[in-house]
């Protein structure tokens, strides 16, 4: 479905600049939303649906209600993106039952399936989806099954009925004559298997079809369901069986899997199953990169713990950072004090967080800039008896972070601060009080809660709002309309996308005048999860040091995280910091949470090899034609 509704949504674009600038006051431009979807050109009116979706707050509701009765199906399907988006109820049965456009059809499916509380009937309406006569809205249907029992797995699981139904319709999608239609009838597929994976609900001849699957993202599935490893041609069907993989010998022969990440996951299940330590220790020594050796270590000492303190320390003598930080909490549980003394003054903060022990660990690291690692000394200090003694470091830290520009260093403020207000100095209350008033509403909401418990009386914060950073120009947004972006990795090739502007202006605008002022030449991929992500542009190679001064808001919504797209990394609404990550499978779990702003045209191989501590040599931002003006 969303094959066919993008392209309708990006004839809407360029955004009218006004509807962009409602949607990026956050609440504060909800009213000139809602009156945007009542006039001015379907454009218009789209990106105002759009928009009030993406604010997730229902009260704003009836103004997408009013469009779903609209005669033009595109804005019939924007106004239940938005209340999918909402997590909305509505009476959708009765719009289905006048509903003619199957593109329109799914949309509701899916608003079906994401509605909060679940409404009566919702599973009936989405169990007789599956046999639309529209494949897309058939999509749709398998979408919102698999929504409604994800969002609300404590609560619900498929009756009998609709089980029946989706091994039926996972069979009757996968005849050559849908095969060959799209990549539809492959997503259906996916998604009823993640429906069923979860409640045991698929029956052998169901994994039988899906281990044979033309789709790879529908293999890797069928070996959860089987729960078997598979030696197939793709690298993360073989990465998914590892899991189920007990044979030591045939683990040792996936060492050497032209796959990295196979065989640093066959060297973890090594150590997992107990498998030899001579064999582990062999390839600890002797293995092809030095990834291949930090496993291979943390792999011998849970194979063998009597080795632990031997992996321990050809670790934490490692030239390689990266190598070394795996060192620290294995020395930590081997109470390994002198290492722990050398890592906790590495040079490179990310060695050094993991290795914190003393009160004077802690005042060094206070005094760094490191997002990490003012994190990791705040949470040290946590129930500690040095917190008196180390409280005016603390402070004056907090102070140093809160006078700068950087509003994505929330994450050490915010720990920075709860130690503060834990402590039982009085004299900390002038900046538990000052910090009511912080940028940051999450800053103020700590101070609030600290000072109702010293003085006893309830505090409320004075900020309540992120604030709204500028406006990208809209010339440079135009700029950037059917613009690609080329990646090119050290040592690895090159990755070309295309920027999603239609989709997220904003976003796509914001990375684009990072990488022009070459902000991630020379960053890092810090974080890789198999069959999940990689994620990297942290100018500390960690989650929590953002690229970004702000926050970015999300720009969310019907874009999917498909393998091949990017996204912006966040910890909670609108916290995007600059830092991308790249889907490495069909993450739909990730849909309408997390912003997609580009989608890959080439070099999917070169995403696939990439691995912890790989470089980003450039980021260039190529536009279909010049325009003038842009800055």
């Amino acid at each position: 479905m969303w094959l066919l509704l993008l392209p309708m949504l990006a004839q809407q674009v360029p955004a009218e600049r006004s509807v962009l600038e409602a949607e990026h006051a956050r609440q504060a431009g909800a009213a000139a939303l809602v009156r945007a979807t009542t006039t001015g050109s379907t454009r218009v009116r789209a990106l105002a649906a759009r928009g009030l979706g993406r604010l997730e707050d229902t009260t704003n509701q009836s103004a997408l209600v009013t469009l779903t009765h609209s005669s033009t199906p595109l804005l019939r399907a924007a106004a239940f993106s938005g209340l999918a988006q909402m997590r909305a109820g509505y009476p959708f049965a009765d719009a289905l039952r006048t509903e003619r456009d199957g593109a329109v059809r799914a949309m509701i499916f899916e608003a079906i399936g994401r509605a909060t509380p679940i409404g009566d009937g919702s599973e009936g309406l989405l169990r007789d989806g599956l046999r639309d006569a529209s494949q897309v809205a058939r999509a749709g249907a398998a979408r919102g099954l698999e929504a409604m029992f994800r969002l609300n797995r404590r609560a619900a699981k498929p009756d009998a009925a609709t089980m029946d139904a989706l091994r039926a319709a996972f069979a009757s999608n996968i005849s050559p004559s849908n095969i060959s239609v799209s990549s539809i009838s492959e997503s259906i597929r996916q998604f009823i298997l993640l429906t069923l994976i979860p409640v045991e609900g698929t029956d052998a001849r169901m994994r039988a079809l899906a281990l044979r699957d033309p789709s790879a993202g529908v293999r890797r599935l069928g070996v959860l369901a089987a729960r078997t490893f598979v030696a197939d041609p793709s690298p993360m069907v073989r990465y998914e069986g590892l899991k189920f993989l007990d044979d030591c010998d045939r683990l040792a022969a996936l060492v050497n899997d032209a796959s990295d990440h196979v065989s640093l996951g066959a060297i973890e299940r090594l150590g997992r199953r107990g498998c030899a330590p001579a064999v582990i220790e062999r390839i600890a020594t002797t293995g092809r990169s030095w990834r291949t050796k930090a496993a291979a270590w943390q792999a011998l000492m849970l194979a063998d713990t009597s080795r632990t303190r031997a992996a321990i320390a050809a670790l934490a003598r490692d030239t390689i950072w990266q190598v070394r930080a795996n060192a620290g909490a294995p020395a930590r549980l081997a109470k390994d004090f002198v290492t722990l003394a050398a890592l906790a003054s590495d040079v490179n903060p990310n060695v050094a967080l993991t290795a914190l022990y003393s009160s004077a660990d802690v005042e060094r690291a206070l005094q760094s800039d490191h997002a990490g690692l003012l994190l990791a000394a705040a949470q040290w200090l946590e129930k500690s008896p040095h917190l008196p003694a180390l409280l005016p470091r603390a402070s004056a830290t907090f102070a140093r972070l809160t006078a700068g520009s950087r509003m994505t260093m929330r994450d050490a403020r915010v720990a920075l601060l709860t130690r503060i207000g834990e402590s039982s100095d009085t004299t900390q209350n002038a900046l538990l009080r000052s910090a009511l008033s912080d940028r940051d509403p999450a800053v103020a909401s700590v101070a609030a809660r600290a000072l109702t418990v010293r003085t006893g009386t309830a505090v409320a914060p004075l900020t309540t709002r992120l604030p709204v950073p500028p406006l990208p120009s809209a010339s440079y947004i135009a700029g950037l309309m059917n613009a690609t972006a080329r990646i090119t990795m050290k040592g690895l090739g090159t990755i070309t996308v295309a920027l999603l502007t239609e989709d997220a202006p904003v976003t796509v605008a914001t990375f684009a005048q990072l990488a022009e002022s070459g902000q991630y030449t020379g960053l890092t991929f810090h974080r890789i999860v198999p069959n999940f992500v990689i994620q990297g542009g942290s100018p500390g190679a960690d989650e929590y040091d953002g690229r970004t001064e702000e926050f970015l808001r999300d720009e969310v919504g019907m874009a999917r995280q498909l393998r091949g797209t990017i996204g912006i990394s966040t910890r909670g609404r609108d916290t995007g910091d600059g830092q991308l990550y790249f889907n490495l499978i069909d993450n739909f779990r990730l849909d309408r949470d997390y912003t997609v702003m580009a989608r890959m045209i080439s070099g999917l191989d070169v995403m696939d090899r990439v691995q912890e501590g790989d470089i980003i040599a450039k980021v260039e931002i190529i536009r279909r034609k010049a325009t003038p003006g842009a800055q």
